[in-house]
């Protein structure tokens, strides 16, 4: 099968064996691969995968089931699905773990799918207490990178499903599209200071942050008493002081988190939950993928160079057919 291996920090279409599912595992005929930052890490020699996954990139993929395992999995055969992978998902087809596979929604393109189980993923393991938490009170959400595809999906999740009020970070021009996803404020990052504008309105609730570093100290100063920071990306540096006092004074919560690295039990857990929470959004559209970007598999290379060019919006996915 064709995979899109890595030498010298360059992806390389490269004929590989095609795999076998385990026990617990199927086999997916991949119809689209969505594109993350951290195939970009990876790609550079800085995201190494996790033991016993492929050495090639991809965390997520769209397609069809075509052999599992076990007869404990033989119902999925044939199934249009979409699922999390450890790395591997740049080719023509992967084995994952069954608890790691969802149904492809409703209304969803096939390919599109592909676009889903990361940012789904990602968004709900941060801000799904919004889900279970009632504060009696309409609660004020702020995301970062609101035009990437871990923000156009966390900006519909908190607006449409959590019923928050949902602010984002964006370039001025994004700002339509955004509003369009549910955001109530976008914020243009080259020209306005956020954390003003939040102390301003009585500060965020909860922020969802892809920058990292340079956000930090800011961060800080945009949440309410009580608010919670979950730290899920680097894009800006992964050092920062932090003033102990002003987070005793706000009662602040600081997560880190990434998604890869939890346990596959944990990982499992979370795509349980996206589907009871989650899924039934996806089924009936008020949560839509937003996909913008189709790329041939054999040029991944472009794809991720628009990636880091950072003019893209929403997801881009790669057509492995």
């Amino acid at each position: 099968m064709l995979a899109m291996t890595v030498a010298d920090g360059a992806l390389t279409a490269t004929q590989v064996p095609e795999p076998a599912p385990g026990p617990d595992e199927v086999l997916i005929e991949i119809a689209a691969a969505g594109v993350n930052r951290a195939d970009l890490l990876q790609a550079a020699g800085h995201y190494p995968g996790p033991a016993g996954a492929p050495a090639w990139p991809g965390l997520e993929v769209s397609g069809t089931i075509v052999n599992v395992g076990s007869d404990d999995n033989a119902a999925l055969l044939g199934a249009e699905v979409c699922a999390l992978l450890p790395g591997g998902g740049y080719a023509e087809f992967a084995t994952v773990d069954a608890g790691l596979v969802l149904p492809t929604p409703e209304p969803t393109d096939l390919v599109d799918a592909a676009g889903l189980p990361e940012a789904a993923a990602t968004v709900y393991s941060n801000l799904g207490y919004l889900l279970r938490e009632d504060t009696g009170r309409k609660r004020r959400v702020l995301v970062h990178g609101g035009a990437g595809g871990i923000g156009t999906f966390a900006i519909q999740f908190a607006s449409r499903l959590a019923g928050a009020e949902t602010w984002t970070t964006a370039r001025a021009d994004r700002a339509a599209k955004l509003q369009a996803l549910g955001a109530d404020r976008v914020i243009d990052y080259r020209s306005e200071d956020f954390a003003a504008l939040a102390m301003e309105a009585g500060g965020a609730d909860a922020i969802l942050d892809v920058i990292g570093a340079a956000y930090f100290e800011p961060n800080l100063k945009a949440l309410a008493q009580d608010g919670r920071l979950a730290i899920i990306g680097l894009q800006k540096g992964n050092a920062a002081q932090i003033h102990l006092g002003g987070l005793l004074a706000k009662r602040a919560t600081i997560t880190g988190t990434t998604l890869r690295a939890r346990p596959l039990e944990q990982r499992r857990q979370i795509l349980a939950e996206v589907f009871e929470h989650v899924w039934p959004a996806l089924d009936t559209g008020a949560i839509e993928p937003v996909v913008t970007t189709r790329i041939p598999l054999a040029e991944a290379a472009e794809a991720h160079r628009l990636m880091a060019a950072g003019g893209h919006f929403g997801k881009i996915v790669l057509t492995a057919k």
